[in-house]
């Protein structure tokens, strides 16, 4: 069977443009990639057309509304997720505006599909003092122990992403003063994280026990189980909730962890263009959600205050004579 434009297409975005002239990592496309599972899934069982006979033409706006439509009230799947599926679809409609010009309003049409709004989460993050119990949590008596806590210990105090912890090696660390880390994040882009004075020497330690130091070592990855290869994500986060059920922590993720690191840095006030690079953010709005929940939290601060001084019930003005004559007569003046 003679392969249709939409499965020619795809399969460049997919193999050849996503990685070759957008650099995007494996993790993304991988998502990119689920998406069109998905989509083709849906045009299957709801138009029942097989994958083979798809077409440009045929996923048009509407069958893409019908599909956001389905994977919210078949599929059961939450608003991000929506909208991260759509994120795709968008992506791929704007390459087929460069690959094939004759397709640009049908493109059009479908980038015209607005994301949908959600409710804004309520960020999730752990106080200094909840930190510092997180990390003294591992037995350092035992190796494991020892290797837990460097682990935590680094992820807190670069922010990392989790992806980003479980792809470091051996090179990715400096301990010499200044200290970094350097983290490979979003569109492979890598960024240059300084550590704390604390952090490098609980590194030191670590790489030394480990035997890491050697020079053929430097590509060894930083943590690694039994069997020498690197942790995945399932087994960092199975680590971080292990010890956040020991201080009996609500379950936690990565995540809230690099949550945690960047309000600390706000609620100390370091400047927020400062944490976007430290995060590895695009966009400053995208930090400046923390300086928004640190405004929010002191607000709320504030509201629990002894507010005696302003009364709680106020006259109506207008049934204040004395007010009303006295405002009538500065009228006058």
């Amino acid at each position: 069977m003679k392969p249709t434009d939409f499965s020619y297409y795809l399969s460049d975005f997919l193999t050849a443009y996503l990685s070759g002239q957008r650099n995007l990592s494996t993790n993304t496309i991988n998502s990119y990639r689920d998406t069109f599972v998905f989509l083709l899934g849906f045009i299957r069982e709801v138009h029942q057309k097989s994958p083979e006979k798809v077409t440009i033409s045929f996923v048009d706006k509407n069958i893409v509304c019908e599909f956001l439509y389905w994977l919210e009230d078949s599929k059961k799947n939450s608003i991000a997720t929506r909208n991260q599926r759509l994120a795709a679809i968008h992506a791929f409609f704007r390459y087929i505006q460069s690959q094939k010009p004759d397709y640009m309003f049908h493109s059009q049409k479908i980038l015209a599909i607005p994301m949908k709004k959600a409710p804004k989460k309520v960020i999730a993050y752990l106080s200094e003092d909840n930190i510092r119990q997180l990390l003294e949590a591992p037995n350092i008596s035992s190796l494991s122990g020892r290797r837990d806590m460097t682990l935590l210990s680094t992820l807190y105090d670069t922010g990392a992403r989790v992806q980003e912890l479980a792809d470091l090696t051996v090179r990715s660390v400096r301990l010499e003063s200044p200290a970094i880390v350097s983290l490979t994040g979003k569109g492979r882009k890598t960024r240059h994280v300084p550590i704390m004075s604390q952090t490098a020497k609980i590194l030191m330690m670590y790489l030394n026990e480990q035997k890491l130091t050697a020079p053929e070592k430097l590509e060894h990855p930083l943590f690694f189980n039994s069997r020498g290869e690197k942790l995945t994500r399932q087994g960092i986060t199975y680590i971080l909730q292990k010890y956040a059920q020991t201080c009996k922590f609500d379950k936690l993720s990565p995540h809230q962890i690099r949550h945690s690191k960047a309000m600390n840095m706000t609620q100390a006030d370091i400047n927020p263009v400062f944490i976007r690079d430290f995060l590895g953010h695009i966009d400053l709005k995208t930090t400046e959600i923390y300086s928004k929940t640190n405004t929010e939290m002191k607000r709320k601060a504030l509201e629990k205050m002894n507010n005696t001084i302003v009364p709680n019930a106020v006259e109506d003005w207008n049934q204040n004579v004395g007010l009303i004559e006295w405002l009538q007569n500065l009228s006058r003046r």
